[in-house]
């Protein structure tokens, strides 16, 4: 068992990714010991355990398939025993998404990715809340601002998303009793994660890029960076300690 820190520990589900991985150095840098879950890039993951503990800090990672129903139990109960204590649980996780309007949405595509990414968080979330209660923890889940302003054929994202948010509003209401507050961090258009994927794929372009960048106040796109500061200070009890229930959309003002 590691030395508790003074943040404590934070589980961060998808740490292995583009946005997950700078969550990860964000909050091990102000002072949180990590524990990160990987689906299947084992090597991606071990980089961000190392980056972490070269810099002084302490990480590890394990790995989780969200689609096997006694996989979020195991972990918590694997984790807990070897970090002592869950004090923050961060849902960065969600499956990639193509670019397809509803119309064009395969029903069961639309079953799959709802499973994988609503009930991916329900179950962790589910497994992990007796250990948020011993701890008074808190719960930060990485959403859509295009749940907030619709963006055309991006259903795949925003439904399952949607109802992410639901549970983490249902957390809040439910669990505040026992000191654990539920928020959320809306993520825009971020030069990370599922941006770099329909990149490498063709599923958006350069243009596409510069008219989202003109679509924001901020006439910019995001970085990881940018989401990571934010999941930071809901984690933070220090710092947001009466905050929860809320989402904070961090996309430039695309929402506005």
């Amino acid at each position: 068992m590691s030395t508790i820190s003074p943040k404590g520990t934070a589980l961060v589900i998808g740490g292995s990714g583009g946005i997950g991985g700078v969550i990860c150095k964000v909050l091990a840098g102000q002072g949180w010991d990590i524990a990160l879950t990987y689906l299947s890039n084992v090597a991606r993951a071990e980089a961000t355990v190392k980056a972490i503990t070269d810099a002084g800090g302490t990480a590890r990672a394990y790995s989780l398939d969200l689609a096997d129903k006694t996989a979020a139990p195991a972990l918590i109960q694997a984790m807990t025993a070897e970090c002592g204590a869950l004090n923050a649980l961060v849902y960065a996780a969600g499956p990639l998404i193509d670019l397809v309007h509803l119309s064009r949405t395969d029903p069961d595509l639309m079953e799959r990715h709802l499973l994988a990414d609503t009930m991916g968080f329900f179950r962790v979330a589910h497994a992990a809340l007796p250990a948020l209660r011993a701890a008074g923890g808190s719960v930060v889940c990485c959403l859509s601002a295009a749940q907030f302003r619709y963006a055309p054929a991006d259903g795949l994202s925003v439904v399952p998303k949607s109802a992410v948010t639901a549970v983490m509003k249902g957390i809040a209401k439910e669990e505040g009793r026992f000191g654990v507050r539920a928020n959320g961090v809306a993520t825009g258009l971020i030069e990370a994660g599922q941006m770099d994927a329909l990149i490498a794929s063709g599923g958006i372009d350069a243009a596409y890029m510069e008219a989202a960048a003109r679509a924001t106040p901020l006439r910019r796109v995001g970085k990881p960076e940018d989401i990571a500061e934010a999941v930071a200070f809901f984690a933070d009890s220090s710092r947001s300690g009466f905050v929860t229930g809320q989402v904070i959309a961090v996309d430039g003002g695309y929402s506005v």
